[in-house]
This record gives C-alpha cells, structure tokens and sequence, in this order.
C-alpha cells in the first residue's frame, strides 16, 4: 500500500488499481491515459515474481539525487561527506552524487557557505562522477518568527489576504538573492551542477523564486547545469496571482510545471508525483506513470522522475522496501521512457 503496508491482491484487483490510478491522473492533469498495451505491461511487472526486479540490459538510465550526503546519516551512519560519496560512486555505482548540508535549505546554506566550498572542493579531487550541490528554496524560512517577512499562515487565517501576498512576494525577493549567492559562489568553486529541491513545496511562490533564480543564474552561466525537482505533482496556490511569462502558477501539473522550467533554462527537470497511503502501490503506480509520461512527451531536456519516499509512488516509509520501489523504477523508465530517475 501507499503506507508501506504489505497486502495481497489477486490479478482482477491489480488489474482494478492500474485502471483507476491512470483514470484519476489523466482527469486531474487532463492528459490521455495509459493504453491497453501500457497497462498490460504494468501488470505483467507486478506478476513477476522476484522480490527485486529491474530493465533489460541497456535499458539503464541515469541516476541523480536529492540530498545526497544526509542519506547516510538519517540511517545513522557516523561518516563524513566526501567519504559518503566515494561509498556512492565506487560501492553503489551511482552516476552522479550531490553534496548537501544537513538543514537541506539554501537560507540555512548562507551563512556556512565558506566552509562549504572547501568540502566540495575536497569532494571534486577524489571522486569522477559529475558532482552537484543540492537545497530547497524553502520559503517558509524567511517568514517570522525565523525569517524576515510576516507569516502566512498567520494572516490568512485572520483574513488579511492582501497582505498574506505582499509577505510572500517580499519572500520571493530574499529567496532568489540567496539562491543566486550561494550557487554562484559554490559553481564557481567547481560544482558540475545545481539541484533546487522540492521546488514549490511552499506554494506557487516558492516555484516562482526557483523560476527567477534559474533564469538569473543561466544568464551569468550559460554553460550551467540546473536541476529543478518538484516537491509535488500540483503546484499549490497559496499566492494566487503570480505568474511567470504571462502563465499563472497555481495549479499548474507536471506537463505545465516542466514547459515552465524550460522557459526558465532549466538543464533537468524532476516532476514528483505525491503518493496516496490510503491506495495501493498498483493504484499509485499508474497514476505517476500517466502523469510523468505526459510529462516526457512534453519535454525538451532529459527528465528525471522523483522516486523515493512518498513520490514517484513509493510507499511513505522512511526506508522503502526494494520490491515496490524496483517496479516503480522498471514501470516509469520502459512505460515512460525516462532519461533518468
């Protein structure tokens, strides 16, 4: 299930799941959903009955990852970050790898970014795989009492709309001088590319800051690489009213986001499709691969769909077990075409 819950489900009930999953995708996003052939194919996915299964010989995509250094210590693994992406590259064969700090949030990066620098410097010379360095714009974190903006969730709740708007557009303006800071600062010190994290977890306005940094930081980088993951599969309006190049932001699913981001110069983009826990992994997996095959079919830079805990439709677990995830990454990479995951 989508709440890691092992359960049994004869061949009529997966066939059952796999139908309503690609029907409640396709109505919400408006695309088509998945074929007779393609959803043949899921179930025969879940038939197979190994624990872990994944794509033919050559079928391999391209791996990436968010918060690349914190995995090792949230299972509580005392170890250092270069030496976590050594164990990545030459034990787990990973094809890229990304440092990160532990509180995972460009503001929080700021005021450490001088010892950053020299961790991603030490982390280049030992290692061969393109190294990114990874956070959230989480604009969250500029609201008070933390932050320097008045909070939201403060005003709406007393009717102040108007200025709710205000203290987010305030907030879109520190953001993006911070995230322009920081990348610059960290691809200058040899960063072979930029991931902004679980872009839009805070609303329509933290997208449009990852929009406008984007844009800012392909203008004084050309050559830079931008990944830009989603933090779901529906941008959440809790602005409204902003848009970026005449198209609002608020609600606007994956399909849209990723037009969006390549508008803005975006090099990857990663569409993150939320997992239901009150479904199946069947239900869950059909609906992400109509979302993000509408996606793929949209697309002019490589996609990597976001796979792991609670998106992509693994299961909401802190450690997802390998069998529902290994059909997850088959399913989206032969069903979807994926450049990567």
């Amino acid at each position: 299930m989508g709440d890691g819950i092992l359960v049994e489900m004869t061949e009529s009930e997966l066939r059952r799941d796999l139908e309503e999953g690609t029907r409640d995708a396709a109505q919400r996003a408006r695309v088509a959903p998945l074929s007779e052939s393609e959803l043949k194919h899921l179930l025969d996915i879940y038939l197979i009955p190994a624990k872990f299964i994944g794509v033919e010989l050559g079928e391999e995509v391209i791996l990436s990852i968010d918060g690349g250094t914190i995995k090792t210590r949230n299972l509580g693994i005392s170890i250092g970050r270069v030496q976590t992406i050594q164990i990545f590259e030459r034990i787990l064969g990973f094809d890229t790898m990304e440092l990160a700090h532990i509180d995972y949030s460009w503001k929080m990066i700021k005021p450490v970014l001088g010892w950053e620098q020299p961790d991603l410097e030490q982390a280049l010379l030992v290692t061969t795989i393109p190294l990114f360095y990874g956070a959230m714009p989480n604009l969250g974190l500029y609201t008070q009492p933390d932050g320097p903006v008045p909070n939201p969730a403060d005003l709406i709740p007393k009717g102040k709309i108007a200025e709710s708007r205000v203290a987010m557009e305030e907030a879109i303006e520190y953001a993006v001088k911070d995230m322009v800071f920081c990348a610059s600062k960290l691809y200058e010190s040899g960063a072979d590319g930029i991931n902004l994290d679980t872009t839009g977890g805070a609303g329509d306005h933290d997208f449009l800051a990852a929009l406008k940094t984007t844009e800012i930081l392909k203008k004084k980088y050309p050559e830079m690489c931008i990944e830009m993951g989603m933090a779901g599969e529906f941008v959440l309006g809790m602005h409204g009213q902003l848009t970026y190049q005449g198209v609002k932001l608020a609600g606007l699913y994956p399909h849209e986001q990723l037009k969006i981001a390549e508008k803005a110069g975006v090099t990857l983009f990663g569409p993150a499709i939320t997992t239901n826990t009150n479904k199946s992994h069947a239900w869950n997996l059909s609906r992400a691969a109509t979302f993000v095959k509408a996606c793929v079919e949209n697309a002019s830079v490589p996609i990597h769909a976001n796979l792991g805990m609670g998106v992509g439709s693994s299961p909401v677990v802190v450690n997802c077990p390998n069998d529902a995830t290994s059909r997850s990454a088959k399913a989206l990479v032969e069903i979807c075409r994926l450049d990567g995951l």
